[in-house]
């Protein structure tokens, strides 16, 4: 009886399971071994090829420099944006979802807005700058702009998604800690820096890795509007998997790509998972 009751539970697991293994383990296995394979036998020539090829490294250059950028704006806005949402005023309700609706658009949709208003010959962003009388921009046509203006539109809808985490963590801080802060005689900006940011570390930590990984597999505005270039300026690691395997034909090679991708992105996750564990021992440490 013991037995059975013990089972029931990974009964209603089982589906969720099942469907996890053939959806997202099986893929990644059949990546891995595929990125060994050469004319069809196992060989770790489809590497050496790659690490030969100029446009891989160009390619993990230009995800490099775009994740060095784009992740700390980001966290950096959505943190902003969590602290200025999180007070209690009349209508701030409101606010908050005013803040949120970028995320309601998928990233097609915002790219193919974006383009529309930063066409480089009748958008309205050049219009407004000829107004003012500055010089029309080239924008995505411009091999010096394109890759910012890609940051421009994926933090356009991620900081929203991610201020929500970071003021989910916001909402759990003891508010006797800010009352103790406040006899003490400090300001806002020192509740801030030493208080409140430390007691959301937790969040902002699952907001770095999982907000590195996301841009890590971001490659939709680059398949859409500029098609990794101009002059190659966008074409970042998991756009040149994605054509290699349907522009080239050439799985092996996407493949090769997609596991250094997974290798740089697990890397990013057990740096994660140990710097929690630090900060955990930490608190228990002072508990």
């Amino acid at each position: 009886m013991r037995f059975k009751k013990s089972i029931i539970p990974y009964l209603f697991l089982l589906p969720a399971l099942a469907l996890i293994l053939l959806f997202k383990v099986v893929p990644i296995i059949s990546t891995l071994m595929e990125g060994f394979t050469y004319n069809g036998s196992v060989s770790l020539r489809t590497y050496e090829l790659l690490f030969a090829d100029a446009a891989f490294w160009k390619s993990l250059l230009t995800t490099l420099k775009f994740n060095l950028v784009i992740t700390p704006v980001q966290i950096i806005i959505a943190i902003l944006l969590a602290l200025l949402v999180n007070v209690k005023l009349k209508g701030i309700g409101a606010i908050r979802t005013i803040f949120y609706l970028p995320v309601t658009l998928s990233m097609t949709v915002a790219t193919v807005l974006w383009n529309m208003m930063l066409n480089p010959n009748n958008g309205i962003a050049n219009s407004i700058l000829s107004a003012l009388g500055i010089a029309k921009q080239g924008f995505f046509t411009d091999a010096n702009q394109a890759l910012w203006c890609i940051v421009l539109i994926a933090s356009w809808i991620g900081v929203s998604y991610w201020m929500m985490f970071v003021l989910a963590g916001l909402k759990n801080v003891d508010e006797s800690i800010y009352e103790a802060a406040d006899i003490d005689g400090t300001n806002w900006l020192q509740k801030t820096w030493k208080v409140t940011l430390p007691m959301i570390k937790g969040s902002i930590l699952f907001v770095l890795v999982a907000d590195t990984t996301t841009n890590f597999l971001l490659f939709a505005p680059m398949q859409l509007i500029t098609k990794g270039g101009p002059q190659g300026s966008t074409n970042v690691l998991m756009y040149e998997a994605y054509r290699s395997a349907f522009s080239y034909a050439d799985r092996p090679r996407s493949s090769a790509i997609v596991t250094i991708l997974l290798v740089i992105i697990v890397t990013i996750c057990i740096a994660q998972f140990r710097l929690m564990n630090t900060e955990r021992e930490k608190r228990g440490t002072v508990r």
